[in-house]
């Protein structure tokens, strides 16, 4: 979600109580760009995503009647959603897809964690693009969990506030995402990516910023994303599609390999003894997976070592594996990523999310950012007719609370990521 007016707390609350009345506290939770290791994450793989500054917020007000009012300034809705306990129906109020589903869902999880939602009313402003791959419903669903469970004083971790966004989007949104998106919302760090095995859930900081003064000759090059505009209709069915192609990859493995439960457990040279066995298709899949996950650990080595040239590498080694094996690119993701690639002083360039539009990443050289920008802007709408959106990232934090409703005292805490 992304709305063109720039969000404050205190603006947020003006519209608050234009909306509700009364005074909230303010939550936010960043989108996210992933450097790489594409559809990895629900294959129990690796990934190298980074929270950035886009934010969805989350004005709140705790209620005691059972309501939960929520209101979106992108599309200058409100919606009433049903949080009675009791049995959680997967049908959204009023039986089609919205953005009120996220928050819907988030509240049908709590309850079904046992926690309280004694009511709320939530007023939702989001600067995230929509459609874009840069996780905007993730955002979402976390800056909604964080003020409902604040509001309720039973604020969660950030690992169960995860885990728990990740549900509500599969089984209430209707997109079975892995848990790389709502994990980089929660634990986000300034200045740094997260190298994250989704099978374990641990990780390490990988700096993105040159942190000792020796490091200065070796500065970091800035992340730049590049929006095509397009959306495909077919993304949402096809990433759902991937998913269960691996899956019919791992049930297959299985077969020959006991050992097998996930991608994850097998190695290139076992998949290349299967051949025979798989549908070319499932073999293509599935290479992908495995050679991702080795690109995620060269990258995050070729980062720490402030080796650009080699990472930048690895991301177009990415890019071709997504548009040949996993075919999830497309030809406008394709232009930018060629376009990119004409330039000097950019190191790398690959589409980043679910893909068949969205965005793609790339990493600039700090002096040349400028001169990008622009040949991108121009050759792309040259070829297109479409004006690109270009943003320049800065690295986030994750979820937290910005301000405390009057009345609160100390029982807000922001959440801990120790």
């Amino acid at each position: 979600m992304r709305d063109s007016t720039p969000a404050t707390p205190a603006g947020l609350r003006a519209d608050f109580r234009r909306h509700f009345g009364g005074e909230p506290a303010v939550c936010r939770a960043p989108g996210r760009v992933n450097l790489i290791g594409e559809h990895t994450d629900y294959n129990a793989g690796f990934v190298l995503p980074v929270a950035i500054a886009f934010y969805v917020y989350a004005a709140v007000r705790a209620r005691s009647d059972g309501r939960l009012r929520v209101h979106s300034t992108h599309f200058d809705e409100t919606v009433e959603l049903p949080i009675t306990a009791g049995p959680a129906s997967v049908t959204p109020p009023g039986g089609e897809r919205r953005w009120s589903d996220y928050v819907w869902g988030v509240a049908q999880c709590l309850l079904a964690r046992g926690e309280p939602l004694p009511g709320a009313d939530l007023l939702i402003h989001g600067e995230v693009p929509l459609g874009a791959g840069l996780s905007s419903s993730a955002a979402l669903g976390m800056a909604a969990a964080l003020a409902l469970t604040q509001s309720a004083r039973r604020p969660l971790d950030p690992l169960t506030l995860a885990t728990l966004c990740q549900r509500a989007e599969n089984e209430f949104a209707g997109t079975r995402c892995g848990i790389m998106d709502p994990f980089t919302a929660a634990f986000g760090r300034e200045g740094y990516a997260l190298c994250l095995d989704c099978r374990t859930l641990t990780y390490r900081p990988v700096p993105l910023e040159a942190h000792q003064p020796s490091d200065a000759a070796a500065a970091a090059p800035r992340l730049v994303i590049c929006n095509t505009m397009i959306r495909h209709r077919l993304a949402a069915s096809e990433y759902n599609k991937r998913r269960a192609e691996c899956e019919r990859g791992v049930a297959a493995l299985a077969r020959l390999l006991p050992h097998v439960r996930s991608l994850r457990d097998v190695t290139l040279d076992e998949l290349r003894s299967a051949r025979p066995r798989l549908d070319a298709v499932i073999f293509r899949r599935c290479r992908h997976v495995l050679t991702e996950n080795a690109r995620v650990a060269a990258a995050a080595t070729a980062l720490e070592d402030r080796d650009f040239q080699r990472f930048g590498q690895l991301m177009g080694d990415s890019h071709s594996s997504l548009c040949r094996d996993y075919e999830v690119s497309c030809d406008e993701l394709d232009l930018m990523v060629r376009l990119a690639r004409e330039l000097d002083g950019v190191y790398g360039a690959r589409m980043t999310g679910g893909g068949f539009g969205g965005c793609t990443v790339n990493l600039v050289r700090e002096d040349a950012v400028e001169g990008f920008r622009r040949f991108m802007a121009e050759r792309y709408r040259q070829a297109t007719g479409q004006s690109p959106e270009i943003y320049v990232c800065e690295s986030a934090d994750g979820a937290s609370r910005l301000m405390q409703a009057p009345g609160e005292g100390q029982s807000w805490q922001r959440i801990s990521r120790d």
